[in-house]
């Protein structure tokens, strides 16, 4: 059958999703100048495919110009089209960034930890998923079994990952029913968030090779395991060496660091309606799941937001090199560029206010009573979504990072998601999510 390779270059939107066009590989050199059209209300497609509340109706015109340092060529070499995609970037037709590009988004906020503090963020996600038409019995949590029962496709996962630009790193079943974890090596700002956004897409399709689903929805069902995004962060000084790390200090937080960690549990209440964006993740982030509940720093303690990472090396520079953090607050809705622009906002703004290092958690803070938290300086996070998404559109600070108006359309847009569940039961919820993640 004759065939011709389209290249599909594609924007990480609001909802988590890869949109974009797809156009003849012979072109992408002359695609690469002028791009692909595009329309600003798409910005406000759901992950249900509902347009939500739009200030643009019908009017307007953007450009979508791929990015080469954002490309991705996997061919299965099964006899189907090879998966070729480019990450793009949202710009008025004058080359002006649009509002609500994510990936613009992300880059002013590395440009604003570049300028505050001269640091550079190296960063990796962990990705949990569930394979929706596996059916394995009880019992194969975390087991060689469990891993067995995949292991075609997760061997082809690591060379489809490899053969598309990434760096694997370790790919494992999760205790989830069905449910499995894989990760790649860090890389420097924007590449971070390009490669979570491609990786996502090689776990779709390689399962797809396999006559299966994958789905990161952050929970399946109401009483089941959720799945997690952890983002580690570590910085990187002008030289290119490990800054994130002081021996001298609490914790073996570096000062910036350690400003930075304040900043992100300060403003986590606002932000989590970015990084852990649907109705289903605010039934995962509860104590005693293993997510977050509280805007807290723990050493080794997975139910913390932000925790400081173990580490194995005995050597001081080695030492150094490892030495991260993770947030824990985040899920596969959310579009990776747009939290990493959130978090890495958070932190700054706590290096510019100056804010001490926070002091880990060592106890359940669920035990406590808000007013025991608040006399320690804990909050419970938000319990829903509405209820995060008001208090990111009342904080002032928050919403001042990000371009004029862009607040609004992201609020519009999870209303209109909302509307969509309305009158829904959680069981059918997470199934609307499952279908879309």
């Amino acid at each position: 059958m004759i065939r011709e390779e389209l290249v599909f270059v594609g924007v990480p939107d609001i909802a988590g999703r890869l949109r974009g066009k797809a156009f003849p590989r012979a072109d992408l050199e002359a695609r690469l100048q002028r791009g692909v059209g595009w329309t600003p209300t798409n910005v406000q497609i759901t992950c249900f495919d509902l347009i939500a509340e739009s200030p643009f109706g019908p009017l307007g015109d953007l450009v979508m110009i791929p990015d080469p340092q954002a490309e991705s060529r996997v061919d299965f070499q099964d006899g189907g089209p090879a998966d070729h995609i480019l990450l793009g970037d949202l710009r008025e037709l004058d080359g002006r960034p649009w509002l609500a590009c994510t990936r613009q988004l992300l880059r002013d906020a590395l440009e604003r930890l570049k300028r505050v503090s001269g640091l550079d963020a190296l960063m990796s996600f962990e990705h949990e998923f569930h394979l929706k038409g596996a059916e394995r019995p009880h019992g194969d949590a975390y087991s060689l079994g469990g891993f067995r029962a995949q292991a075609d496709f997760c061997e082809t996962l690591i060379a489809a990952l490899r053969t598309g630009g990434l760096d694997p790193d370790t790919v494992m079943k999760e205790y989830g029913a069905d449910q499995y974890e894989v990760t790649i090596d860090p890389k420097l700002g924007l590449r971070a968030a390009d490669e979570a956004a491609i990786l996502r897409e090689i776990v779709r399709g390689t399962a797809e090779r396999y006559g299966d689903a994958a789905s990161f929805t952050p929970l399946r069902n109401p009483a089941g395991v959720g799945n997690g995004v952890h983002i580690h962060i570590s910085f990187r000084d002008e030289e290119g060496q490990p800054a994130t790390y002081d021996p001298d200090a609490e914790h073996g937080m570096a000062v910036f660091t350690g400003a930075f960690i304040a900043g992100v549990l300060k403003y986590l209440d606002a932000i989590v309606a970015i990084t852990a964006p649907s109705v289903v993740s605010y039934t995962r982030l509860t104590p005693h799941r293993w997510s977050a509940a509280f805007n807290n720093l723990g050493f080794q303690d997975r139910e913390a937001s932000v925790r400081l990472c173990p580490i194995s090396a005995q050597e001081p520079d080695a030492i150094a090199k490892q030495f991260n953090f993770e947030y824990r607050a985040a899920d596969g809705a959310a579009t990776p560029h747009l939290a990493l622009a959130a978090i890495i906002h958070a932190g700054v703004q706590g290096i510019e206010e100056g804010l001490p290092a926070p002091k880990a958690t060592h106890y359940d803070l669920s035990a406590l009573t808000p007013q025991e938290l608040a006399a320690q300086g804990y909050i419970r996070l938000p319990q829903s979504l509405p209820e995060a998404l008001d208090r990111f559109a009342g904080n002032a600070t928050v919403t001042g990072w990000f371009p004029e108006g862009f607040a609004q359309l992201y609020c519009q847009h999870k209303r209109g998601e909302l509307a969509f569940l309305r009158g829904k039961s959680m069981e059918a919820v997470c199934a609307d999510y499952e279908a879309s993640y």
